[in-house]
C-alpha cells in the first residue's frame, strides 16, 4: 500500500478540522470539497481501498475484465460536483432507454424504447396496436421531465421546505401523482397495456421492495429520483467503469491536502457537541485522532453505534446483483432487434404489470419469486474501455444483472443456496426470450469457471456493511424538509457531527450529493 495512504503514527497530526468516516464517494466528495477549502481532513477507511460500493474490480480470475462490481449506472451526480472538483470524469449516453421482450400471440415480440422518436412509436404500435400508448407515454414523461427539472437543482442546496417544493414544481397533477397518491394509481389510469405498465413501474422498485399502491409510498420516493437525475431522468454509463469515479475523487481529495488512511477502521465517537474524538482500529493496534467536525460516511446504524446509542431498524434490501462476462451476446427470439442494441438499454425481464405484482406477492409470502424479475444492460456495448484490447477485438462483452423483489429474509435460512436457486430462475427467465441459452455463451476465467458471480442481500451486508442489504441504507427520503432534517439534511443530533452517506435526506444512489451537502453545513457552520 502506498506510504501517503496511511499516515504514520508519528508524523499525523493529532487534530483535523474533519475526520470523515468510511471513504465511500460521498466521503470523497466531502473530502475534497473541505480539504480545497483549506480545511485539515482525514479519511479513516475500513477497507484497503476507498470507493465503498462504487468501485471497478477484475472479479473473474486471469481475466482483464473491470467491472462494476455494485454500483453500476450514473444518473444523480450533479455536474457541479465534478465541475467544482475538476474530476477527471466522463460518462457516456444510451442511445436506447430499455427493451422489453415478451411472446404476444404466439410470437415472440417487444417493446424498444429509443433510437428515435419515430423508432420509439413505431415499437408502440406494433405492441399494442395503436398510438394510445405511446401518447400516454410522452405525457407521463413530459411531466416527470417538467418535474425533474423543478427538483434535481434543489438538491445541493439546503433543504426546501414541503410547500416550497410544491410550489416550485407548480403542478398540482404532477404532485399528486408523485407525492400524494400510490405510483400504481397513475400506472393504471394512464397505460392500458401490461407491458408498458411494468416497464414504468420498475423504476419505482429499484432496490425497494414495495407493491404499486404501498399506502407508504416507498415507492413514489424510489420512482422521484429514478426520473429527476441531471434533470432529465438519464442513467448514463461511467466512462472506465463505477470506480472511474471514486479513483478521481480520491484523487481529487489527495490533490488538495486530505490525508486517506485505508485500513483504519473507525470504532467510536466521542463528542461534547464542539470537539470530537474518534477512535480507530489498524491492523497494528488502537489510536485516536482529534475533530472539530465528524462527517459519517456509513449508514445510520453504524452512527448510532459510533456514538453509542440505539440504533434504527435497518431497511430491508430486496435484489440481486449479477456480474457476468460473455464470449458474445446472445442471440435473441426476436429477430426484428439487434442484440447490440437490446442490450445496450435497460433489458427488461419478467417485469409485466402482473408479474411484478406476482412476484411481491410471493416474496411477502416467504417464497421466491416463481419468475424472477430482473433487468440486464451491457455496460461495454457503450463503454468497452473497461475490457482489455484482446477481449475486445474478440468481441467480449459484459452484462449487469439487477434482480428485484427478492428481500433478504428470503435469504436467511441458507444464503448460498438460496442464492443458487434464485441465479439458476432468473437465468431460466432470460432464456425464454433468448434463441440460444445464456450459458453458451458465458466467458471462462483462468481456471475454467464460468464467469459469474451473484450477491444477495445478505452478501452486501457482510461485504459492504449495508445494514439489511440496503442498497440505499434506508428507505429513500422525500427531498424536502421533514421533522429534525436539519437545514442540509445531514445533521444529527450531535452539533458537530453529520451524516454524509446514503442515508443522509436526499441521500442514495451514486450522487455525492449528501457529500457536498455535508460539505456545504460544516462551511457554513464555520464561517458562522
Amino acid at each position: 500500500m502506498p506510504a501517503h495512504e496511511r499516515p504514520d503514527r508519528s508524523g499525523r497530526p493529532d487534530r483535523y478540522d474533519a475526520v470523515i468516516v468510511g471513504g465511500g464517494h460521498n466521503g470523497l466528495v466531502a473530502a475534497a470539497y473541505l480539504a480545497r477549502a483549506g480545511k485539515s481532513v482525514l479519511v479513516l477507511e475500513r477497507l484497503a481501498g476507498t470507493g465503498g460500493a462504487a468501485v471497478s474490480t477484475r472479479p473473474f480470475s486471469g481475466v482483464d475484465a473491470r467491472l462494476s462490481r455494485y454500483s453500476y449506472l450514473v444518473s444523480l451526480l450533479p455536474r457541479k460536483i465534478v465541475r467544482d472538483l475538476d474530476l477527471d470524469f466522463r460518462v457516456r449516453g444510451r442511445t436506447v432507454s430499455s427493451y422489453t421482450p415478451v411472446e404476444r400471440d404466439g410470437r415472440p415480440t417487444g417493446l424498444l424504447v429509443g433510437g428515435g422518436e419515430r423508432r420509439t412509436r413505431e415499437a408502440f404500435a406494433r405492441l399494442t396496436g395503436g398510438e394510445r400508448e405511446y401518447e400516454s407515454w410522452q405525457r407521463f414523461y413530459g411531466m416527470t421531465g417538467r418535474v425533474a427539472e423543478k427538483v434535481f437543482p434543489t438538491l445541493t442546496g439546503p433543504l426546501p421546505t414541503r410547500d416550497e417544493l410544491r410550489r416550485r414544481i407548480d403542478d398540482e397533477d404532477a404532485w399528486r401523482t408523485l407525492f400524494e397518491e400510490p405510483i400504481g394509481a397513475a400506472v393504471e389510469a394512464n397505460f392500458a397495456d401490461d407491458l408498458v405498465r411494468g416497464v414504468v413501474l420498475t423504476d419505482a422498485l429499484i432496490g425497494t421492495f414495495a407493491d404499486a399502491h404501498d399506502p407508504s409510498l416507498r415507492q413514489n420516493r424510489c420512482f422521484l429520483y429514478h426520473v429527476i437525475g441531471g434533470g432529465t431522468g438519464a442513467w448514463d454509463v461511467p466512462v472506465g467503469g463505477m470506480g472511474a469515479l471514486t479513483d478521481a475523487l480520491a484523487a481529487a481529495a489527495r490533490n488538495a491536502g486530505a490525508v486517506l488512511a485505508t485500513g483504519h477502521e473507525a470504532v467510536r465517537v466521542d463528542t461534547d457537541g464542539r470537539a470530537a474524538e474518534v477512535t480507530y482500529r489498524t491492523a497494528d493496534g488502537e489510536g485516536t485522532v482529534g475533530a472539530r467536525h465528524v462527517l459519517v460516511n456509513a449508514s445510520p446504524q453504524e452512527l448510532a453505534a459510533l456514538t453509542g446509542e440505539a440504533p434504527p431498524n435497518p431497511a430491508e434490501g430486496a435484489q440481486l446483483k449479477v456480474n457476468m462476462l460473455l464470449t458474445r451476446l446472445p442471440r435473441l427470439k426476436d429477430t426484428s432487434v439487434d442484440p447490440r442494441e437490446a442490450f445496450a438499454g435497460t433489458f427488461h425481464i419478467a417485469e409485466g404489470y402482473e408479474q411484478l405484482a406476482a412476484a411481491h406477492a410471493q416474496a411477502t409470502a416467504g417464497d421466491l419469486p416463481a419468475a424472477p424479475p430482473s433487468e440486464i444492460y451491457c455496460h461495454s456495448l457503450t463503454d468497452p474501455t473497461i475490457l482489455g484490447p484482446d477481449l475486445v477485438e474478440q468481441g467480449y462483452q459484459t452484462l449487469t444483472l439487477f434482480g428485484l423483489h427478492t428481500p433478504a429474509r428470503l435469504f436467511a435460512r441458507d444464503n448460498d443456496a438460496v442464492r443458487d436457486e434464485l441465479l439458476k430462475s432468473t437465468l431460466a427467465q432470460l432464456d425464454v426470450h433468448l434463441a440460444e441459452p445464456l450459458a453458451n455463451c458465458l466467458a471462462t476465467d483462468a481456471d475454467g469457471r464460468p464467469c459469474i458471480e451473484a450477491k444477495t442481500p445478505l452478501d452486501l451486508e457482510r461485504d459492504l456493511r449495508l445494514p439489511g442489504g440496503n442498497i440505499f441504507h434506508r428507505d429513500l427520503t422525500w427531498p424536502y424538509a421533514q421533522e429534525d432534517s436539519g437545514r442540509w439534511g445531514v445533521e444529527t443530533r450531535h452539533a458537530n457531527i453529520l451524516l454524509c452517506g446514503a442515508g443522509a435526506v436526499r441521500g442514495g444512489g451514486v450522487s455525492g450529493v449528501p457529500g457536498h451537502n455535508a460539505a456545504m453545513a460544516v462551511l457554513e457552520t464555520d464561517v458562522g
